[in-house]
């Protein structure tokens, strides 16, 4: 146990120090994405942005929801969902996708899930551009509380990473788990209140829907603070404890099974 537990720390160590490297390569990933493209990323954010508009004016409709209300947090928990899932889908291939770096240089096998999470960060950085802008549209205030959002999004971003780095190496063994994990994205995409509110549902509904989703809380430790509303406990102590227990067991697979990746590919 102790020396599965320490092939992991040593490689997840060993890719942390090699931050420079992640981020050249997670700007590199971006650039090549959009090459020659005037906009670059920001057609994602245009996208996004017209999707907001779209879903919101028709559900916003539907569910007799002010806009002023609706918008923001049907936009906060867009952008959210898109940074959460782009990780996921794309950490599903982290290691096939890297296979010829992997065979021919001797990096630390994390390094390349690092790179999948730092290139979508750069994305939803430039998703979050719509907010300030919706914002003022809306004419919602700011606040100190958004500050909260902060320590939300890094416990955000250290669960999408261990799931990340966990399907990475399931993935890489079963190849055709990135289609069963797209499907279950699908389906926990409209058990998340992202398009519909929490308010909307019953207190017995409740405790099915948000009560034991993963998802709910880390959306809600970034989406309540930019609302103005402070996370429950519930929400930081279930977030936190995901975090915690995701990573130990990622730490056990992970270490178990790095020497393997590279025969799977």
């Amino acid at each position: 146990m102790n020396s599965i537990l320490a092939i992991a720390r040593s490689d997840l160590m060993d890719s942390l120090a090699r931050w420079s490297l992640i981020g050249i390569l997670g700007w590199q990933d971006v650039k090549q994405r959009y090459r020659r493209s005037a906009l670059g990323p920001f057609w994602l954010t245009i996208s996004m942005g017209v999707m907001i508009g779209t879903i919101g004016f028709v559900f916003g409709h539907i569910f007799k929801t002010p806009m002023s209300e609706y918008l923001p947090f049907l936009a906060i928990g867009m952008i959210v969902w898109s940074f959460i899932t782009s990780v996921i889908s794309e950490g599903c291939l982290g290691f096939v996708s890297a296979e010829g770096v992997i065979k021919q240089m001797p990096l630390p096998l994390a390094l390349h899930i690092a790179r999948v999470v730092w290139r979508n960060i750069i994305i939803f950085g430039h998703n979050i551009l719509i907010l300030p802008i919706l914002f003022l549209l809306m004419g919602k205030s700011f606040s100190w509380l958004m500050i909260l959002a902060i320590p939300g999004v890094i416990i955000l971003i250290m669960n999408v990473a261990w799931i990340a780095l966990m399907l990475g190496v399931i993935c890489t063994r079963y190849r055709d788990m990135p289609q069963i994990v797209t499907s279950l994205i699908q389906v926990a995409y409209f058990l998340t209140p992202i398009i519909w509110m929490p308010a909307q549902l019953s207190e017995r509904a409740s405790i099915f829907l948000l009560s034991m989703n993963p998802a709910y809380h880390s959306i809600e430790l970034v989406r309540g603070p930019l609302l103005g509303e402070i996370p429950t406990p519930v929400n930081w102590v279930f977030s936190i404890a995901f975090c915690i227990i995701g990573w130990a067991l990622t730490a056990l697979v992970f270490g178990k099974f790095k020497r393997r990746i590279a025969y799977w590919l």
